[in-house]
């Protein structure tokens, strides 16, 4: 059973056998706006399978506390949960905040005893969300033309781009499936003199070959059985633009001399035509070939190869700048929730680590749809380790077991939000250096405190 008041806010787990109990939580958490997901205590381990709490208060009279606490931490370390039983000892209570409890309630409980605990939660969940939302927002400096990173890799090739973007007449962007290869073709146009003109891009490898010429150069009317008028070609359509062919190496052998003679010299010749025309474009090339292999076997021209190669571009593999995941995680979770309509703010510790090991045959493009199908099955503000699972499995493919990559990076130790450290450092200063001081002005418990302090690598 559920109840809510208002808008969905932060999703409050009360696992209790006592119909009453539930009630007066109830009646003090929904004011707060906590949305309720209650259970027994015969069923609270089995719900945690469906729900994905912000918070939790259990019995552990009636069930073993322990073990819930376990579950709901082993998904979420930093889920608050309050443990309640009907009479407490000095000793209980010392071993359930040792074990993780934020604090610990004795029946019959007390309303406003109950609705102080619930203020602090309150407070530590926002600020949770508040340290997320600041990591979007800082991954967001880091955008740049669609493409995101903070890496001396990604930081380095948008360097190149601002400085070859000015000047390109033809350049060979390669990289694997998935690593951006149209983005840094947009970025190039976007930030040339040709950006007020036209980018028409061509999918080398999704063409009929029979069409092909006529689709790039144009045709006359009557050059082949079909062609009843005069047409433009995409390189005099995009006349003083940028044309973007994408999966070169798939280009048919019998128009790389063709192409070659566009690039190198602007001339076109349609189809049935004698004579040639001039057309003024730009050439970015993208593949996720080894075109100079190519050449040396014989399968793409090696005067096309050099010609387009003039100035080559590389992207990295995503597993080859983990540092990056983070940052375009953040980003991406945004964009979906707003797209969505979604309250999803971040995702559970341990679903970071699932994304920080995975191989990523696919690199950012299967990075941005596993987020989005976790966020399509999230009902909760996290998303949790289960879903990122499901989503990672689903991409694997049925056919295919989980694979480690061949070197675990590790994820660059100061890669959260700088304006939280800021935010932390400032408030330590104010108080001094008072732990507990500085927990309460940020609205967490001192555990959760030092656990910012460990993550963002804040001296303690």
């Amino acid at each position: 059973m559920t109840s809510a008041a208002g808008p969905a806010g932060p999703t409050l787990l009360v696992a209790d056998d006592d119909p009453a109990v539930r009630s007066l939580v109830d009646g003090v958490a929904a004011p707060l706006g906590f949305t309720l997901s209650q259970a027994t205590g015969r069923s609270a381990l089995q719900s945690l399978s469906q729900i994905k709490p912000d918070a939790a208060i259990v019995d552990v009279f009636d069930m073993d506390g322990a073990a819930v606490l376990r579950q709901i931490h082993a998904s979420d370390p930093h889920c608050p949960v309050i443990l309640t039983t009907k009479s407490a000892s000095v000793d209980e209570a010392i071993a359930a905040i040792r074990d993780g409890a934020l604090d610990y309630l004795t029946k019959p409980l007390q309303v406003e005893r109950l609705r102080e605990v619930l203020v602090t939660v309150r407070k530590q969940v926002e600020r949770r969300e508040t340290f997320l939302r600041l990591d979007a927002d800082v991954a967001k400096q880091f955008e740049f033309y669609g493409m995101v990173g903070r890496g001396p890799v990604m930081q380095e090739l948008f360097d190149a781009i601002r400085r070859v973007a000015p000047h390109l007449r033809t350049v060979l962007v390669t990289g694997e499936t998935g690593t951006g290869k149209e983005l840094v073709a947009k970025a190039l146009h976007r930030l040339g003199p040709r950006k007020d003109k036209r980018l028409l891009t061509v999918n080398c490898s999704a063409v009929v070959e029979t069409l092909f010429e006529s689709e790039l150069f144009g045709h006359m009317r009557g050059a082949f059985t079909g062609a009843t008028e005069n047409k433009l070609g995409l390189f005099e359509h995009a006349n003083g633009g940028t044309v973007f062919l994408d999966e070169i190496g798939e280009l048919p052998p019998a128009l790389q001399a063709k192409l070659l003679r566009t690039v190198e010299y602007g001339e076109v010749q349609r189809v049935g035509a004698l004579e040639t025309r001039q057309t003024d474009v730009c050439v970015i090339a993208a593949t996720n070939r080894d075109l100079m292999s190519e050449s040396a076997g014989g399968r793409f021209r090696s005067d096309l190869y050099y010609r387009l190669a003039i100035l080559e571009l590389h992207l990295v593999p995503l597993r080859d700048r983990r540092e990056d995941i983070p940052y375009l995680t953040a980003v991406f979770i945004r964009e979906c929730a707003e797209r969505l309509k979604r309250s999803i703010v971040g995702l559970s510790p341990a679903a970071e680590r699932l994304l920080q090991l995975a191989p990523w045959p696919g690199n950012v493009r299967q990075l941005r749809h596993v987020i989005e199908r976790a966020c399509l099955m999230s009902d909760g503000r996290m998303l949790t380790e289960r879903e990122v699972a499901a989503t990672l499995a689903a991409a694997a493919g049925p056919a295919k077991a989980p694979q480690k990559p061949a070197r675990e990076a590790k994820p660059e130790p100061n890669r959260l939000s700088t304006a939280q450290r800021e935010q932390i450092e400032r408030v330590l200063q104010q108080v001094r250096g008072n732990k507990t001081a500085a927990a309460q002005q940020l609205g967490v418990s001192r555990r959760s405190l030092y656990r910012w302090l460990e993550r963002l690598d804040i001296p303690s």
